[in-house]
């Protein structure tokens, strides 16, 4: 940011210089402002860098209209105010305030901060001569398309996972009930099979005491018959 500074000082003496033979309109004063941040889609070729200003106590006639860029520690004269290059950089007067730098064939290489500046060659005021803040233009570059496949892959993946994880839990909740229920069930049949298997074997026992106990009854009258005759004798 310091180097940024000392640039925009540099900038000053070089309006100076431009425009040394200036007049004495010491009353001008102008404000130059830019947009801070400028994106550009990898896919554009062209871009249009915005500048507004506003003079007071200054001259009708219209300004000097100069362009610079800032690359690392070193800045580079783009319109001063002639372009360097007319096929790359052209400026427009959008309106009366209104201004732009065109930048044709974009690229990567192009991702810089611009600033704008504004004189009017006829003021010898300090604020005649302003510059902007400077519109950082930020290229971005063509995504790979293998990579953006893995991340959809990825991405997919994932919500498989959680849908079917979510749909086991809902159906594990909604049957719960319904496997206690049945479990419960089963329990009950399997305790009442052995209930009744516990009174048929009681029967059987019942039944086959009883069959002695009548077989027993049905031989007293002989052994009686027995003892009578052996007394008798």
């Amino acid at each position: 940011m310091a180097s940024f500074h000392k640039l925009k000082e540099v900038l000053m003496l070089a309006f100076d210089w431009i425009l040394y033979s200036a007049g004495a309109a010491d009353t001008c004063q102008v404000t130059v402002t830019q947009p801070r941040f400028q994106e550009a889609d990898y896919s554009t070729h062209t871009v249009l860098l915005t500048c507004t200003f506003s003079a007071t106590g200054c001259s009708s006639s219209s300004p000097n209209v100069l362009w610079f860029r800032f690359l690392a520690n070193e800045h580079e004269d783009l319109c001063t105010p002639g372009c360097t290059d007319h096929q790359k950089y052209k400026v427009h007067l959008l309106s009366e305030n209104n201004i732009s730098l065109q930048i044709n064939d974009l690229t990567v290489d192009d991702n810089a901060v611009y600033i704008c500046g504004i004189a009017f060659s006829n003021s010898g005021s300090p604020r005649s001569k302003q510059t902007g803040d400077g519109t950082v233009l930020t290229k971005t570059e063509k995504q790979n398309s293998n990579g953006k496949l893995i991340f959809m892959i990825i991405a997919s993946s994932l919500l498989f996972l959680y849908s079917t994880t979510v749909f086991t839990f809902f159906v594990v909740y909604k049957l719960k009930p319904k496997l206690l229920k049945k479990s419960g069930n089963e329990d009950q049949r399997t305790e009442n099979c052995k209930i009744s298997s516990g009174r048929k074997i009681f029967q059987a026992i019942a039944q086959e005491l009883q069959k002695q106990r009548y077989a027993e009854h049905c031989q007293q009258p002989d052994d009686l018959e027995d003892d009578t005759v052996y007394q008798n004798r």
